[in-house]
């Protein structure tokens, strides 16, 4: 699924509301990545958090806790506003929590706004526990650095350092706005160079989004799909799929890119800054470090081992998602049952001893499946679920395993089975790019 997160606020921001870092030149912080997504570890008023790092949003949102039990106090009832077609969701206000992140990095007035609605819970569709969002408090007081190769965010405190760690870096000037970084693109559709204002958002895990609505003559590339392109916080957005000719950004050239453009109707309720265009996400991002300097309106970059990869679109048609997990029954002798967890029943056959092994491993179903795609004229239907693909049991993959999969290689032979109600039913299809790009 190409998840992302838009919203809008328009609220007063607590200029009180900052992260500061104590006594350090500069903290590291670890982050998970998946699927073009960064998770950083957040801890609120105590407890250790998941939260999705996004410079497309202004507040600190927090809609999931799994079980956690978080105390949070001077609480406000408010409504959201952002991508999608409704207008507007119920939420709550906090105020003043106490937030730290990695040893040094800390925030004593955090506001956080929290949203009641599981429907934008989105850990089944990352596969790991995820109980918010954090961005423009962030990045607003330090230079963050993001190094996607070993997976670290260093947010500087020393000017002189950050100074020195970007002196082989290309720096490009960015435009802070609404408390969101904008930065000037290159979109060349076919063959006509078009300067683009387009936001950062490491919160979309497209490669670039583009608003026809608002681009004088837009023309769709050829050919083009009709897509779910993802989940605002007003809906499901829809629009199309193809690829443009090449990107520009500073120096650095990109073929042939996936280029996702929501409709009108899903982006009709969004408050959007003068002259944007659309939207870089993290699949440009994750080929560079990149660096933030929010004060100094600047962003850096430098190429890394990502990128020349391939732009590679998912080919199946189907969208994913983690059921949550179920105990599964696992057969293993028993010298090795001291480093696995879970409950046991021992047994024994010709002399040696066994365990039966109950451990607890993932659920996978289809979310979504897309018209005429492969998947849908093989007979996949949402709600299915998957229990092999290609011999091997998905209760032993993850999430961002079953995409690496599905954008593999244009021809491979997909075969799934799967379990819908009482059936279980083997069903096969060949991955098929959808939006090859054509002169």
């Amino acid at each position: 699924m190409h998840f992302f997160i838009a919203l809008f606020l328009s609220i007063f921001i607590n200029a009180q509301n900052s992260f500061e870092i104590k006594d350090a030149k500069k903290v590291v912080i670890p982050f998970k990545f998946i699927n073009n997504l960064i998770f950083i570890p957040v801890n609120i008023n105590g407890v250790e958090l998941t939260f999705l790092l996004d410079t497309g949003v202004v507040e600190t949102l927090l809609f999931s806790l799994d079980n956690k039990d978080v105390k949070l106090s001077n609480v406000e009832k408010i409504k959201f506003s952002g991508l999608g077609g409704d207008l507007s969701i119920d939420g709550f206000r906090s105020d003043k929590n106490i937030a730290k992140i990695g040893n040094n990095f800390m925030n004593t007035s955090l506001s956080v706004f929290i949203i009641v609605d599981q429907e934008f819970n989105i850990s089944s569709h990352v596969g790991i526990p995820v109980n918010g969002v954090i961005g423009y408090h962030f990045f607003k007081n330090h230079p963050v650095s993001i190094d996607y190769i070993s997976k670290k965010i260093t947010v500087y405190n020393d000017e002189k350092l950050f100074t020195k760690k970007m002196r082989k870096f290309e720096q490009l000037p960015i435009s802070i706005e609404d408390s969101k970084p904008y930065i000037d693109g290159t979109v060349e559709m076919t063959n006509e160079k078009k300067n683009s204002k387009l936001l950062i958002d490491l919160g979309n895990s497209d490669p670039l989004w583009l608003f026809p609505a608002l681009i004088k003559d837009f023309v769709y590339n050829r050919p083009n799909i009709e897509d779910f392109l993802g989940r605002g916080f007003n809906g499901d957005i829809y629009g199309k799929r193809s690829r443009i000719h090449n990107f520009y950004l500073g120096d650095f050239k990109f073929e042939k890119p996936l280029t996702a453009m929501p409709d009108e109707f899903s982006i009709q309720h969004v408050h959007l800054v003068e002259d944007r265009k659309g939207s870089i996400g993290g699949e440009i991002a994750r080929r560079f470090t990149i660096a933030f300097d929010y004060t100094g309106q600047k962003v850096y970059l430098r190429k890394n081992s990502n990128f020349d990869d391939p732009f590679h679109f998912n080919m199946s048609g189907l969208d994913f998602k983690q059921d949550g997990l179920q105990w599964e029954q696992d057969l293993v002798k028993i010298e090795t049952t001291k480093t696995a967890m879970g409950i046991a029943s021992t047994f024994e056959a010709k002399n040696e001893k066994f365990q039966y092994k109950f451990i607890l491993k993932p659920v996978f179903s289809i979310s979504g499946v897309r018209k005429d795609s492969p998947a849908d004229k093989a007979g996949f239907k949402k709600d299915d679920q998957i229990l092999y693909i290609n011999g091997s049991k998905t209760s032993d993959m993850s999430l961002e395993k079953i995409m690496e999969i599905m954008k593999s290689y244009e021809g491979k032979k997909i075969t799934m089975v799967i379990q819908r109600k009482t059936q279980q039913l083997s069903l096969s299809f060949t991955l098929e790019d959808p939006i090859p790009y054509q002169e």
